[in-house]
């Protein structure tokens, strides 16, 4: 990947995000984004942040191509989240687990329909 627009396409593809659905997160219009794909246009920095903030991916990679496309603090907080909702999890009752499962599937289902 070569070009800006082409990581940030594999990018957005990648995290399951359409140009609208991306362009909606960040609050600019869609053309932003497809100019932005077919670099046509330079990127501003304020969006670049907002961009990687939203689909937690690393600046340095989205402009530049160096470096992991992931953005590692994010993974290592991801993983301190679940941590912790493991350990409370384990001290609930077996009901109360399946309660709480059914919440964080419910919450994704209705995130995955906005995404799209």
């Amino acid at each position: 990947m070569d070009s800006l627009g082409e990581r940030l396409t594999y990018a957005r593809k990648n995290k399951g995000y359409t140009q609208d659905a991306l362009a909606e997160t960040i609050g600019v219009s869609r053309g932003v984004i497809f100019n932005l794909e077919k670099n046509k246009t330079e990127p501003q920095m304020i969006v670049i942040n907002a961009i990687s903030q939203c689909l937690k991916i690393n600046k340095g990679w989205l402009l530049t191509g160096e470096g992991a496309m992931s953005d590692t603090d994010e993974a290592v907080q991801s993983a301190k989240v679940l941590e912790d909702i493991y350990s409370i999890a384990k001290e609930l009752s077996e009901e109360e687990q399946l309660y709480i499962l059914e919440v964080v599937k419910t919450y994704k289902k209705h995130t995955d329909q906005r995404k799209k």
